[in-house]
């Protein structure tokens, strides 16, 4: 093991973007994953993690020799040493766009063995990057404050300073006393309002109270997926969303996509690809309230059917009411890899799997009901390019790949891709 290069700082000149929000440099024969830096600059980095391994994580805290596109940072907070919110906030939307695409066209090229060149898209009310989230989570510290985590830290930082979120999200949140290890989910629905839920702490095991070490991240993890109480405590805490003139109610906390500009977006590509006809069958997996079942069901008409499955009953209950006179359409609530098999067989698979992407035993199912085509949604361009590769080794073949900046000032990245034998 190396001697650790903990706090020391080193000049360094930054290469490409890796997926994560950094770019690579190397030193003294180790590689380096620095933040807050672009390609090519000449940056000090000062070392924040280093386990003695091949690589180390370092800030970039001086810009010796800066780049074109560097821009002064529009978040406050998410600088060396402060939130991980906004790791891009120091370039222009078109470098930052640029770097994007460059991740996903490497984790296509180097997991999924696809060479493909990718844009990645602006979407519709973006402007400058900024008020574009409609949907955050922060968490409360000790004293009762709201703020956002630390980078990589269990740390909170208590200023309600992102630019990301749509104006007025944060009115009064900052001066009140919150529950001590609470969260806060802040919505501001299409109909403009503002839901604010206190969601109570998580109850953690021995473990995760008082073990500082990956053991008891991993139980902390646990415990904040598990059901917990929620209160709404400024507006109803029933969002209202509108997409294609179509209304759906659902609970604040519940998923929808945190750019406002997304949905309509993601709704119509889906439609086009689906391709589907009257009478066909499609599958709609993790389809929450059932916004792609809706652009399904329209394709395949009365005479076809939509089956959309969603392990949140909560979720399937909200869409069923919303798709209510659309009686092609069924909600099948739960597990995906658990009910594909009893579902009839389709001619198109549509996929938005959580970040962690659909995995091998998903897509194994999948593929053995040989849909005709499949179109996948995916917000990590690492679990996308995975599942590329499932889909590749089951026979499919890339078709079309349209990546979209639905988190901009961050290297978050949306990936949309059509599959098809």
């Amino acid at each position: 093991m190396s001697e650790s290069w903990f706090g020391q700082t080193f000049e360094v000149t930054l290469g490409a973007p890796g997926h994560g929000g950094f770019c690579v440099a190397r030193h003294d024969g180790r590689v380096m994953f620095v933040r807050h830096g672009l390609p090519g600059e000449v940056v000090r980095a000062k070392v924040t993690e280093d386990r003695g391994g091949s690589f180390c994580r370092a800030d970039a805290v001086e810009i010796l020799t800066g780049s074109a596109d560097r821009i002064q940072p529009l978040c406050p907070i998410s600088g060396p040493g402060g939130s991980g919110c906004c790791d891009y906030s120091h370039a222009t939307l078109a470098a930052g766009r640029a770097m994007k695409a460059a991740v996903v066209q490497e984790q296509l090229r180097r997991v999924a063995g696809i060479d493909r060149d990718v844009s990645v898209e602006a979407l519709p009310l973006t402007e400058n990057g900024t008020g574009w989230r409609s949907r955050i989570r922060l968490a409360v510290d000790g004293a009762g404050r709201a703020g956002f985590h630390r980078y990589r830290s269990s740390t909170i930082l208590p200023e309600l300073a992102c630019p990301q979120a749509v104006a007025g999200s944060y009115d009064g949140l900052g001066d009140a006393q919150w529950r001590p290890g609470s969260e806060l989910t802040v919505t501001v629905d299409g109909a403009g309002e503002r839901h604010v839920v206190e969601i109570a702490p998580a109850a953690l095991s021995r473990t995760g109270r008082r073990s500082p070490g990956r053991r008891g991240a991993s139980a902390r993890r646990a415990a904040s997926v598990q059901p917990r109480a929620e209160k709404a405590v400024i507006g109803s805490g029933r969002a209202h969303e509108f997409v294609s003139g179509r209304e759906w109610a659902l609970d604040a906390t519940g998923f929808w996509q945190a750019h406002r500009g997304a949905a309509q977006v993601y709704s119509d590509l889906v439609a086009e690809w689906s391709d589907v006809g009257d009478g066909d069958v499609a599958w709609d997996l993790y389809g929450g309230v059932g916004v792609f079942a809706a652009s399904l069901a329209d394709g395949v008409g009365p005479s076809g059917r939509v089956v959309s499955v969603e392990f949140s009953r909560r979720a399937a209950t909200d869409g069923a009411q919303a798709l209510h006179d659309l009686p092609q359409v069924r909600f099948a609530p739960g597990r995906v890899e658990r009910s594909v098999e009893a579902l009839p067989v389709p001619s198109v698979v549509v996929l938005d799997p959580p970040r962690s992407g659909a995995g091998k035993d998903v897509v194994a199912a999948v593929a053995a009901r040989g849909p005709e085509r499949i179109v996948h949604i995916g917000c990590d361009p690492a679990s996308f390019a995975r599942d590329a590769k499932l889909y590749a080794d089951a026979g499919f073949h890339l078709d079309d790949v349209r990546a979209f900046d639905a988190f901009p000032l961050s290297h978050h990245v949306e990936c949309i891709g059509r599959f098809v034998r």
